[in-house]
C-alpha cells in the first residue's frame, strides 16, 4: 500500500461542485480584485476566528511582513522568534529591514516558552514573532502576558493552526496582529496562495488595508510608507468562502488520526504532540524519534510517505548567514531538528492507510 502525506485531489473532489459554482460566480461578476468575495470572506473569517478585523493579503509571508510593519518594526530594529519555522519569520522580519534574534524551543511544544523570550531578549527588541507549530497551539497565554509586560508586539504565525482555540479562544487573537496562510496544504487552503492578518484594533486594521496596496490612503494616494502590492485575489477568496464552513470537521478528522497513532506509540520511545485538546488541529502528526533517518527509511519501503518539518534551523541557512554572520546554536532546537519526523495526517486519509501506518510503526519500532 501506498500512502501519501497529503493529496490535494481528494479534498478538492470532495467540494468540486461548489467550487466550480463559486468560480462561476466570479467569472460572471467580472470584477476580479477587492470586490465583494474578499469582503464576505474577511468578515465570515473574522466572525469564525472572534476577531473584530481580517485583512487579507497575497499570502502567508505577506502577512507576517505587513505585520511587522503596521506595528512599526523597521531598521534596527529586532524580532525575537523561533529558528525551526521553516524560515517564513525570518524572510518577513529580514524584509522589513530588521533583525531576528533566536530563541530557543520547549522540547514539548517547539515553540519558545517566556523563559526562553526573557534569556534572548535585547534593548532593540520591538517584536515577538509566536510561531503555532505544526497544529499545536504555543503557549500564547503566557507569552502575550510576557510581551505585554515587555512593552513588545505580539505577532501569531497561524499558519498552521487554523481552528486552534486556547482558553476558548482563536489563536491569533492573543496579540496585535495574527496571521494566517492559505496555502493549499494548511488546514484551511486556497487552490493557490492566499493570507490574511486578524486583529482586534480598528487602527491597525487600516494601517494594513493601506499597507496591502501600494500605502494608499486613497486612490493613487500612497501616504504610508513601506507599502506593496499584496492582495487575495476574488477567485481564491470565493474557494476559501466555500471551504471555511468545513473546517472544523477536517480538524476532528485530523485529531483522530493522530490520536491514532499516538496509541500506537504509546510505551515506545517516541515523542509525540498532545492531541486531545481544542488546542491542536493535527495541521501536521509530528513525532521525535532516536535514529530518526533509519526510521523514515523502513516507513519509505512499506510504502508510507514521510517528510522533516523543518530539517534546517533559520540561522545555519546560507542566506541567513550570509545577512547576519554565523549565529550561536540553540541547544534544544539543533537536538529537535535532529529528530523530528512527519507522518500522513490529512481528513481524507482511508481507514485502511492509517491501519497501514499503524502497523508499519509499530513492527518498526519497539516499546
Amino acid at each position: 500500500m501506498k500512502v501519501p502525506l497529503q493529496d490535494l485531489s481528494r479534498s478538492a473532489r470532495e467540494l468540486e461542485g461548489e467550487l466550480t459554482l463559486a468560480c462561476r460566480r466570479v467569472i460572471q461578476s467580472g470584477w476580479f480584485v477587492l470586490g465583494q468575495e474578499v469582503t464576505q470572506f474577511e468578515q465570515e473569517f473574522a466572525a469564525w476566528l472572534g476577531s473584530e478585523h481580517v485583512v487579507s493579503v497575497a499570502n502567508g509571508t505577506d502577512a507576517l511582513e505587513l505585520a511587522l510593519r503596521a506595528v512599526g518594526v523597521g531598521p534596527g530594529d529586532a524580532v525575537l522568534q523561533a529558528a525551526n519555522a521553516g524560515m517564513y519569520g525570518t524572510v518577513a522580519t529580514l524584509a522589513v529591514g530588521a533583525r531576528p534574534v533566536y530563541v530557543d524551543v520547549d522540547l514539548a511544544t517547539l515553540s519558545p516558552s517566556p523563559a526562553d523570550l526573557e534569556a534572548a531578549a535585547t534593548r532593540q527588541a520591538k517584536a515577538v514573532v509566536l510561531t503555532h507549530l505544526h497544529g499545536s497551539a504555543a503557549d500564547v497565554r503566557a507569552v502575550a502576558q510576557w510581551c505585554r509586560s515587555r512593552g513588545l508586539a505580539l505577532i501569531e504565525d497561524c499558519a498552521e493552526s487554523h481552528g486552534a482555540r486556547v482558553g476558548g479562544r482563536s489563536t491569533g487573537t492573543f496579540g496585535a496582529i495574527g496571521c494566517f496562510s492559505f496555502y493549499p496544504t494548511k488546514n484551511l487552503g486556497a487552490l493557490g496562495d492566499g493570507g490574511a492578518c486578524c486583529t482586534g484594533d480598528p487602527g491597525l486594521a487600516l494601517r494594513l488595508k493601506h499597507l496591502r496596496q501600494y500605502g494608499w490612503e486613497r486612490r493613487y494616494h500612497a501616504t504610508v510608507p513601506g507599502g506593496r502590492n499584496s492582495r487575495l485575489d476574488e477567485l481564491q477568496a470565493a474557494i476559501l468562502r466555500v471551504r471555511l464552513p468545513h473546517v472544523h470537521r477536517w480538524n476532528a478528522r485530523r485529531r483522530a488520526i493522530a490520536e491514532r497513532y499516538c496509541r500506537a506509540l504509546a510505551g515506545r520511545p517516541v515523542g509525540t504532540p498532545r492531541t486531545g485538546g481544542d488546542d491542536y488541529v493535527g495541521h501536521l502528526f509530528v513525532i521525535q524519534v532516536n535514529e530518526r533517518d533509519a526510521l523514515r527509511e523502513r516507513l519509505g519501503a512499506e510504502g508510507v510517505a514521510t517528510d522533516i518539518h523543518f530539517p534546517v534551523p533559520d540561522y545555519r541557512q546560507p542566506a541567513v548567514i550570509a545577512a547576519l554572520g554565523t549565529q550561536s546554536p540553540l541547544p534544544r532546537t539543533e537536538y529537535a531538528c535532529s529528530r523530528i519526523l512527519t507522518l500522513p495526517c490529512f481528513p481524507e486519509l482511508t481507514e485502511s492507510e492509517v491501519d497501514h501506518v499503524v502497523s508499519v510503526l509499530q513492527a518498526s519500532v519497539s516499546p
